[in-house]
């Protein structure tokens, strides 16, 4: 971890992305309770009464990237007119519902419904969070920071997988639902982010908030320093075109395009290379290659592995950088993939039921490669390659991008186990890591350092 992190100047930097995370600590919780419940829900023993059908798991697994979909294209309006911080408010309703909709259910129309409000706030809050962090962060440790985010909504996903297996269907959402409650508590103090102040017309806002995040001492010997500082970072703001009217021409122009088309690849690999639906599908999975360990077990250790790759990335992405950890994110995950499709492919069951911690082993390789890099820094790339006069509506757009990827991977993944099995969906999986690391080879420019100003 850098040692600015731990400084007084980022001291409420640090405790603001903390109390943020609360609510992706929330989210992660939330998705992972889908897969170690999924087996419970098609039983006999369905707690929400009938079994539940693999045409109504597909949609129950997509609905959470409708959700997504429908927040991403409107969540930019809200941002621009009422701020990121009012924002930030919405996101735990609808989780909360959530939790209240699955511990009510009595058939899977319940759970279509609670999906899609997952969705939402996961949709608002992956637009919302990175945005948030880059404008209160130095660039010195923006990285480091938005890392957090990702590391405590994977973490969430470990966490749900554990309370899963050790607590009942209808006890859980009733300790979960504490945590939103506890998010809004805590971000109620913070104040709104100087340079959304200062896009809203806030200046002597924006002069206390700036001051707040970065911890500037209040004494009077040091007041014209601090002041100097705090009018360089407006006039940077300004002349990014932060308070201009957005046009056409923004979007249209050969930078932006470029910039929108790595994003788009981007996004792809990011689910389609199996990030995401992989986990979802981790206990269907291990049992198709053998494992003797319980599933559910095994998706917990990959849940591990992954915080591993992530606690990684937060000690790296600020100082190796964002291409360094991205491109050999991309390649180990794809060889890691591509080793379990020759696996499930040449070796017989005999020899998988004997030998299940060569899979386990492999799973937990693209676990730990995809986490440190395609996981973690989605996020921190577009925040930064985006122009900040564009920023908040260029996210929105991108957070539909991803949204539409992962509907298109929790849809495509289950057909592609189901249908063709495991070795010929990690083939496909690891075709997309190839693609990832050919494209950003050759045309990702490295953003760490770049200034969040313009």
């Amino acid at each position: 971890m850098t040692l600015g992190i731990c400084g007084k100047r980022t001291r409420w930097q640090l405790i603001s992305t903390l109390a943020c995370c609360i609510m992706s600590l929330t989210h992660g919780i939330s998705l992972g309770w889908f897969s170690p419940t999924l087996p419970i829900l098609e039983s006999d023993q369905s707690p929400i009464g009938d079994p539940v059908q693999i045409h109504e798991v597909m949609w129950i697994g997509s609905m959470l990237a409708v959700g997504s979909i429908l927040s991403n294209m409107i969540i930019w309006f809200p941002i621009g007119f009422f701020g990121i911080k009012k924002c930030m408010y919405f996101l735990a309703l609808p989780n909360m519902v959530n939790w209240i909709l699955i511990y009510v259910a009595n058939n899977s129309a319940y759970l279509y419904i609670a999906r899609v409000l997952l969705g939402a706030s996961g949709g608002s809050l992956v637009v919302c969070f990175p945005i948030f962090i880059a404008e209160i962060a130095d660039k010195s440790v923006r990285g480091t920071l938005t890392s957090f985010f990702m590391l405590t909504l994977c973490g969430g996903i470990t966490v749900g997988f554990l309370l899963v297996v050790h607590t009942s269907y209808h006890v859980l959402p009733c300790i979960v639902i504490v945590l939103p409650i506890l998010y809004v508590i805590l971000i109620i103090p913070l104040p709104e982010p100087p340079q959304d102040l200062l896009r809203r017309g806030h200046d002597e806002k924006a002069e206390k908030s700036y001051y707040f995040y970065r911890n500037l001492t209040s004494d009077p010997t040091k007041q014209n320093e601090n002041k100097a500082e705090f009018d360089s970072y407006r006039e940077r703001v300004f002349i990014g075109g932060v308070k201009e009217n957005i046009t056409r021409q923004d979007f249209f122009n050969k930078q932006s395009v470029k910039t929108f088309g790595l994003i788009v690849v981007l996004l792809v690999c990011n689910q389609m290379s199996g990030s995401f639906a992989i986990f979802n599908y981790a206990s269907t999975i291990f049992t198709q290659l053998g494992s003797r360990m319980e599933p559910n077990m095994c998706g917990i250790v990959m849940g591990l592995v992954q915080l591993g790759g992530l606690l990684t990335a937060v000690l790296l992405v600020d100082r190796v950088g964002r291409r360094w950890l991205l491109i050999p994110s991309l390649a180990g995950m794809g060889l890691s993939e591509l080793g379990v499709g020759l696996l499930k492919s040449f070796a017989s069951p005999h020899f998988l039921h004997h030998n299940g911690w060569i899979g386990l082993t492999l799973m937990c390789l693209v676990a730990y490669s995809s986490s440190t890099g395609i996981i973690a820094l989605t996020f921190v790339i577009i925040v930064e390659l985006l122009p900040a006069k564009i920023r908040a509506t260029g996210t929105s757009i991108s957070m539909c991008g991803l949204s539409c990827s992962v509907f298109a991977a929790l849809m495509t993944y289950p057909v592609m186990i189901d249908r063709y099995g495991i070795d010929a969906t990690m083939y496909m999986a690891a075709a997309f890591c190839l693609l990832g690391v050919v494209v950003m080879g050759l045309f990702l420019p490295e953003t760490k350092g770049r200034s969040m100003t313009n």
